[in-house]
């Protein structure tokens, strides 16, 4: 594709296409960029558009980000080394991308910014060492829209640093960029600071002054994360007394906000909370100088700021400060004062965890984002729960003080409430949130609160204000039922049986309410029958409530708000307590489930709710066939349907379910045994589908397609044979093992078709199938090829025995079994980890070691002491965690381009055949098998177990002796 006005108007014309709101005209336009992308100088073609000012702005900012999205998708080299842009194209783009960035638009700007993070991942710094330097000299522009350009680069490129774990390779690009970044960017902070008072009549400029100041401690922020570095430390005079400036400078006239949007003086001021809390946490023996005036100036915030949700991250910041002051020793002086403590209560707490009008608006207009941001967990920028983080970190100090300053103004609240009735329901409101903060003490997820402060009666408390609630008419004060039932939720774990026995149905009830509280109920549901507080004796009696709530919760399907994960959630874990008792519920809940599943088929825009009813499909299609197997033909008529439109319309997001389902289907169907009309016809269709192998380049499709693959050859191996596709598989075999990534589901796949197939179908092909193994090993020995590989050649010994192995392996190439032992199979044997993979692999050895001509007269015979040594350490040793020289990680966010990650689900496992099911005791196993060996060979063995280091003598015997075995 040359860089062409022809070319060019071609792409431009393409792109404003896909901006067509008809799919008939946008698909089209699509498909054929994703074509073309593949070409060399199809970026260079994307950048001279965008650099074209004549073109129109929105097919630019079009063309900015499909060039993002090449970027994300391709700049990757794949793991098994394709390498889908053209080495001029790279060069090129870190050539231009730079200065054309800092002279687009805004909008472009932004996109090109990520694609540098994006590029940076991979490249920076040492495919990249100019990008810091090129970066830098802007500076010396002067043009803030430049610098500012530079900055938000800087910004997306380091912010990784807050995240990632710690590494080698992280310190040395740390080291780097700070080598070349952190005196420019001191520099730049100084000199903007200066540029504020030349400035100051100039409201104008001093937005974009400011604007730059936001970044600069964005970027201060990313750099100090990992550690404090060295040149930061000695410049902590420059820099702490300018950031607490910048927490107490008065701007007047500068406010661009308003009422919902914070203005640049709160967005800078939350910055500097964020980096003072940073230093408070991680540095506070550097940080201890400065700790007083920073806790000066954010108390005056906080007294100073009003409720509006412009402030509210500006808030969360300062809180979390002081939590994180508190939480140290050093600073206890700050807060132990109990007249401190109080007015903390009064003036901070208090107010920032009222329910606010902003906070009724969420809860009544958008109860999605108001849970998610409440029972998720995703409200870590909200005043309450800052507000919550900072009761908890100042008990752990002062833990009595806090609970008699405190608890009077919880029984303050309370008395309130209980006087003027719901006019006073705010307090009440912010006492339960109150009381949650000072009793829980631990948690985890699944439990809910563990632990709780001895202070507090979380038991008498509930029965006396959480149950009252939940008590009175539902749709009256609809705020504390949901404060209700979450308190039963948090504190599920510790509260009594009765009571939450009692409350229970009361739950149920309220799933039939509105929105927030409709969902706070099913998710409570759940998580008590989860957690066992509600266990099947206790479910049954309410379950046809239960179920015929939720599903009525669910609406009529159509609309994306009736897709709530939590109920759906609810439904599965129902389901699933319930057992063969949910079978009488079943009749009418699966053609709900099969119709909605053909509703969010076509817009699929809430994956947990997917997940949850591809689950409860599974789940559904598991019970009833176990308790009547004909059963299946109707869930086939029911599902195949929509199953075919979803792989015909290629839903991305839905294809590896099906696969999963379809597997299920078909395992169930095989062990029903017989083909019901049309099935074989069904399922045969869909053989020549799953070894396409357009299917296969979507990551996360390979595992369920692999255990759609094994499906067929344990259910349909007739069919398979006859359908001329065992070649194909075996072509899936050969490229899952050439691959980092997927090699375990080729030994996965080749595994099930050798025993499932047998010799008599597979025996033509197992000299190709070793050389394929031991060819990949030559190319690449990672840690998990290797101990994939000792696991299935274990496999094959034990199943079809040690000799017939080594001669297949000596038939690719003379002596290489006889290598392998040497150097892959003694030395790295403890490597292989997993319960079923070392069984394999101990099993193989025994096969070796006791049935093998090899081993007993041949070539191998002196290896046969250390590989019995090994086998022995395989037994009492743990496994070997280290990695090999060949090993390489790939993150989830490597997968080039989106692609729906892959999701298992649980209740479509089925059952696998355990080929080594005989071999429970593999210790037991070796005795045994030694035994017979001796029998068969008197006195071949005993020199050989003599030959045995001391230790490994010693503790054969031992197994010998607890099995009862003799050894002549």
């Amino acid at each position: 594709m040359d860089v062409t006005e022809e070319n060019l108007a071609t792409l431009a014309n393409y792109l404003q296409q896909t901006l067509n709101p008809d799919p008939n005209i946008r698909r089209p336009a699509e498909k054929f960029l994703e074509s073309v992308e593949v070409n060399q100088n199809y970026a260079i073609l994307l950048l001279h558009l965008i650099d074209k000012d004549v073109v129109d702005l929105t097919i630019r900012v079009a063309a900015s980000i499909a060039f993002k999205n090449y970027i994300k998708r391709n700049w990757p080299v794949e793991e098994d080394g394709v390498d889908r842009i053209h080495a001029s194209d790279r060069a090129t783009i870190k050539t231009l991308i730079v200065n054309l960035m800092l002279k687009s638009p805004e909008a472009i700007q932004k996109q090109f910014s990520d694609a540098v993070s994006i590029i940076g991942k991979y490249d920076f710094p040492e495919k990249w060492p100019s990008l810091i330097p090129e970066m830098v000299e802007k500076f010396a522009t002067g043009d803030f829209y430049v610098i500012n350009g530079i900055l938000r680069t800087a910004h997306s490129l380091f912010k990784k640093y807050r995240y990632e774990f710690k590494s080698q390779k992280l310190w040395e690009e740390i080291k780097h960029v700070l080598e070349n970044f952190a005196k420019p960017l001191t520099d730049l902070f100084v000199a903007t600071l200066d540029l504020t008072n030349k400035h100051a009549s100039d409201l104008q400029a001093l937005r974009v002054i400011y604007g730059s100041l936001v970044l600069i401690c964005k970027v201060f922020y990313s750099l100090n994360y990992q550690d404090l570095p060295e040149f930061f430390e000695d410049n902590m005079p420059i820099w702490m007394p300018n950031l607490l400036h910048l927490l107490q400078v008065e701007v007047p006239g500068i406010d661009d906000g308003d009422d919902e949007n914070p203005g640049i003086m709160e967005r800078l001021r939350t910055q500097v909370c964020e980096c003072a809390a940073l230093y408070a946490l991680k540095y506070e023996e550097e940080f201890g100088p400065h700790a007083a005036g920073f806790v000066t100036a954010v108390w005056k915030i906080l007294l100073s700021t009003g409720p509006q949700p412009k402030y509210d991250a500006l808030v969360s910041n300062a809180l979390t400060f002081l939590a994180k002051v508190a939480e140290k020793n050093t600073y206890k002086s700050l807060f132990e004062d109990p007249a401190t403590l109080s007015s903390i209560c009064e003036k901070v707490v208090i107010p920032n965890m009222e329910f606010r009008e902003s906070d009724m608006e969420l809860f009544e207009d958008n109860a999605e984002e108001y849970v998610r941001r409440d029972i998720e967990g995703s409200d870590v920028d909200t005043r309450r729960r800052a507000a919550c983080d900072l009761v908890k970190s100042l008990a752990a100090h002062f833990e009595d003080k806090m609970m008699h300053i405190f608890g009077q103004y919880v029984q303050m609240m309370l008395a309130k409430f209980e006087a003027e009735g719901s006019g006073a329901w705010r307090g009440k409101d912010a006492a339960m949130y109150l009381v949650t903060s000072l009793a829980a003490r631990g948690s985890t997820l699944a439990a809910g609160v563990t632990r709780a402060s001895p202070l507090v009666d979380v038991a008498a408390f509930a029965a006396a204000h959480a149950l009252p609630e939940l008590q009175r008419d539902p749709n009256e004060l609809p705020v504390l039922k949901a404060d209700a039932i979450k308190f039963f939720m948090t504190f599920r774990s510790i509260l009594p049986k009765d009571l939450i026995v009692t409350a229970f149905p009361l739950i149920i009830q309220h799933i039939g309410g509105r929105g927030v509280v409709c969902t706070y109920g099913a998710c409570a549901a759940e998580k008590l029958v989860a957690g066992g507080m509600v266990p099947r004796p206790a479910l049954q009696p309410h379950a046809p409530a239960l179920l015929a709530a939720l599903f009525a919760a669910l609406g009529d399907h159509t609309a994306p708000a009736d897709h709530n994960e939590y109920v759906m959630k609810a439904i599965l874990r129902t389901l699933a307590c319930l057992q063969e008792s949910a079978l009488p519920y079943l009749g009418d809940a699966l053609p709900k489930l099969a119709q909605m599943l053909a509703v969010v088929a076509k817009n699929p825009c809430k994956p947990h709710f997917n997940h949850y009813l591809f689950e409860t499909l599974s789940l559904a299609v598991s019970l009833v066939t176990k308790s009547n197997p004909n059963a299946i033909s109707a869930f086939e008529d029911a599902l195949f349907p929509i199953f075919q439109e979803i792989l015909q319309n290629d839903v991305q997001e839905f294809m590896p379910y099906v696969f999963q389902m379809l597997s299920l289907l078909l395992e169930l169907r095989g062990a029903g045994g017989g083909d019901s009309a049309g099935d074989g016809d069904a399922y045969g269709a869909l053989l020549p589908c799953v070894v396409a192998p357009a299917l296969w380049e979507r990551a996360a499709n390979v595992r369920p397609l692999v255990r759609l693959l094994c499906a067929f050859v344990a259910a349909r191996p007739q069919l398979v044979i006859s359908s001329g596709r065992l070649n194909a598989m075996l072509g899936v075999f050969q490229k899952l093992i050439a691959s980092k990534t997927n090699d375990h589901e080729g030994f996965y796949l080749i595994q099930t078709m050798l025993y499932k197939f047998g010799m008599s179908v597979m025996e033509p092909y197992v000299k190709q199938i070793m050389t394929l193994l031991f060819q990949r090993l030559s190319s690449s020995k990672t840690t998990k090829y290797v101990r994939g590989l000792i696991a299935f050649l274990g496999f094959y010994a034990t199943q079809f025995g040690a000799d017939p192995l080594i001669d297949v392996i000596d038939s690719v190439q003379t002596n290489m079994f006889g290598m392998y032992v040497e150097r892959v199979l003694v030395p790295e044997l403890q490597r292989v980890g997993g319960a079923l993979e070392r069984r394999a692999a101990a099993a193989g050895c025994v096969r070796m070691l006791t049935d093998s001509q090899h081993f007993r007269h041949g070539a191998l015979a002196p290896a046969w002491p250390r590989l019995m040594q090994a086998l022995i350490s395989l037994f009492e040793l743990p496994t070997d965690e280290s990695t090999l020289p060949d090993d390489h990680f790939i993150e989830v966010d490597d997968t080039p381009g989106y692609q729906a990650q892959y999701a298992q689900l649980t209740c479509a496992k089925g059952v696998a055949d355990d080929p080594l099911a005989s071999i429970s005791d593999t210790k037991r196993y070796l005795a045994e098998r030694l035994g017979e060996a001796c029998r068969a060979n008197p006195g071949l063995y005993p020199p050989r177990l003599a030959a045995l280091d001391e230790p490994y003598r010693n503790t054969l015997q031992l197994y010998l002796n607890t099995y009862g075995v003799q050894v002549c």
